[in-house]
């Protein structure tokens, strides 16, 4: 058994199923075969997964949400869409939406100047460099952090086009379940945000919690 905390997520391996638990404000990548699926929860509930995933064959190709919200004419997925990549490709099937509809494709991962914007000073964790971790254990290096789709989180336009974030509703147990369309790299970072802003609740008050990753 991998060991969890700073040295990554806890795994065990059941039958046909690999599954892992990504500590809170941490992030893990994992190899999925065409055909697979991955099932991403949030066991406690409302804790973002920001949500990426690669082309195994070429990491050049990645998931847009851009590509994906222009080919169904919305900003939140819904159970039943495609990820398309930034070439336009199928990358994954939304194949079940256990959260009721609570997803983002809009806000970038966040990096250490988004803490700076909100005033936070030092080294906070933060998604982008969970990516880049994550990707580096398994033995990429990328040099771009696409877009992720936000898992259980909710954004939303106001009419005067202002985006709210009010706080988090995904009850605890709530999951996607994705299948993959060709071999893909996917990683998941558990959104380390916890900093009290107005009208941007990302994740729950109590702060960020793990997540429970699974492969089969």
């Amino acid at each position: 058994m991998e060991p969890g905390g700073p040295q990554g997520p806890l795994k065990r391996k059941e039958s046909n199923m690999d599954k892992h638990i990504i500590p809170a404000r941490q992030g893990a990548a994992f190899r999925v075969a065409e055909g697979q699926r991955i099932r991403i929860e949030t066991p406690k509930g409302a804790q973002t997964a920001d949500f990426f995933a690669f082309n195994a064959q070429n990491i050049g190709e990645w998931l847009s949400p851009n590509h994906t919200w222009a080919a169904h004419f919305r900003a939140r997925p819904r159970q039943g869409d495609a990820f398309l990549s930034r070439f336009r490709r199928p990358m994954l099937d939304f194949t079940e939406d256990g959260a009721d509809g609570v997803h983002d494709m809009m806000i970038p991962a966040c990096d250490h100047v988004r803490y700076e914007f909100f005033g936070h000073e030092g080294h906070h964790p933060n998604c982008a460099e969970n990516l880049h971790i994550a990707m580096r254990r398994l033995g990429y290096q990328i040099d771009v952090v696409p877009q992720p789709v936000n898992f259980f989180m909710d954004v939303s336009a106001q009419p005067d086009g202002s985006l709210v974030s009010p706080p988090n509703s995904v009850k605890p147990g709530g999951y996607v379940l994705l299948t993959a369309r060709m071999d893909l790299i996917c990683a998941v970072s558990s959104c380390p945000f916890d900093l009290p802003t107005d009208s941007w609740a990302i994740n729950a008050s109590g702060g960020p919690t793990e997540l429970a990753v699974s492969v089969s």
